[in-house]
């Protein structure tokens, strides 16, 4: 137990101010009050009775208000999320090259050298290391800025991919809003090309859907899907194929959410001509796009639409393919977190659990660091019926 839950509110507010290493001063600034009432607060002269002065005290210290109150333990690996997500956003709400200035103190990077840099984040965040991403995305991100302003023509695809992984790896850790300033970032740096626009795009749907916005994530994801789609599948090219098809996923998932299945099945056999054409074991503009990746959006939107039998039975059909095992970590990784929260809803705690055992041998970050994963992992611990071994990793976690 972190040493801050057995203290008074106003003793946790004193607390977590010196972890932000905020001044008094600095956290009324935030809250629009004195620096007394701040003293006075934590004194515990002045008591903290209106949710609303509790949410807003939270907000400015960064974390959430069941912690303020006590409720639980912060969990492990939470505060340094937040802190990543922090010095993410520090780094794209700076606007140097725009102002006319240096972004950084670091070279410009060669063109080559930076496209060797982009890869290896990319590759980083496929094999679910998320920690590392954080720590590599803000020094990416200058890096990127860096080039294009030298190098506008052959550096603007590498800036476009870098916001790209920037906002996959923000949306993952449940930062969405951030996720948006990045994935904006990339629309606008792609801008008249319209590969790029549709690369972007593809991160462009999730947001909008974490974002209560499924329908105009249907209606964005259509619109840059068939502004590349070839009018014969078989003339177009397998990266413009994996493009087009995604995004089709993407409409067909956001469909889904607004219980849409007639729309959302139509777009996912469309996308699925295109995958058979693509094949399996491909991952061109980072989609990895094919028949497998097609079938388990099928059983994603199956699912949401509330047949979750017929979802659990397709998982446990292409789980023992061979393109299963072609697909990146992260999309296997979190592919069975759908399924594990598909069992629950099938009161199956014991299969639930060994889907997220599954997870945490192949993807850990998914449980540790992902809100998702560790919501779902929290909903199998509670079951009495559910895998020791799961109980244990949720204690161990602080999230049981």
């Amino acid at each position: 137990m972190d040493s801050s839950d057995l203290l008074p509110v106003g003793r946790r507010v004193a607390y977590w101010r010196g972890r932000r290493k905020l001044s008094q001063q600095m956290l009324a600034d935030r809250l629009g009050k004195s620096k007394s009432w701040v003293d006075k607060v934590e004194r515990g002269v002045r008591s903290l009775d209106k949710v609303s002065t509790l949410r807003e005290i939270a907000v400015a210290l960064r974390i959430d208000t069941a912690v303020l109150l006590g409720r639980h333990t912060e969990p492990v690996g939470v505060a340094e999320r937040v802190e990543g997500v922090e010095r993410i956003r520090a780094a794209l709400s700076t606007y140097e090259i725009a102002l006319g200035r240096p972004v950084g103190r670091g070279p410009v990077l060669p063109v080559e050298a930076l496209a060797g840099a982009v890869g290896h984040v990319w590759s980083t965040f496929q094999h679910a290391r998320y920690p590392q991403v954080v720590e590599l995305v803000p020094r990416l991100l200058a890096d990127a800025q860096r080039t294009h302003a030298h190098e506008p023509g052959t550096g603007r695809a590498l800036l476009v991919e870098a916001y790209r992984v920037t906002a996959s790896l923000l949306t993952k850790l449940g930062a969405v809003d951030v996720a948006w300033l990045a994935v904006d970032r990339a629309m606008i740096a792609a801008t008249g090309d319209r590969l790029a626009v549709a690369a972007a795009a593809v991160q462009l749907g999730p947001v909008l859907r974490e974002s209560g916005r499924a329908r105009l994530a249907t209606s964005a994801m259509l619109a840059a899907a068939y502004r590349i789609a070839p009018p014969v599948i078989e003339d177009g090219s397998l990266p413009e194929l994996s493009l087009c098809g995604t995004l089709l996923v993407q409409a067909a998932l956001a469909a889904a959410r607004h219980g849409d299945d007639r729309t959302a099945t139509k777009l996912l056999d469309e996308a699925a001509e295109m995958a058979a054409r693509v094949g399996e074991g491909h991952d061109h503009h980072r989609t990895g796009f094919g028949p497998t990746a097609v079938e388990l959006a099928r059983i994603t939107t199956t699912a949401e639409l509330g047949e979750t039998r017929q979802a659990i039975v397709r998982h446990e059909q292409v789980t023992t393919g061979d393109g299963w095992r072609w697909l990146p970590t992260e999309h296997r990784a979190a592919h069975l977190i759908d399924a594990a929260r598909a069992y629950l809803h099938a009161d199956d705690p014991v299969n639930a659990g060994r889907a997220l055992t599954a997870v945490d041998r192949i993807a850990p970050a998914e449980l540790r660091h992902r809100p998702a994963g560790r919501d779902v992992l929290l909903r199998v611990a509670r079951d009495p019926r559910a895998p020791t071994t799961l109980t244990d990793l949720a204690a161990t976690l602080g999230t049981g």
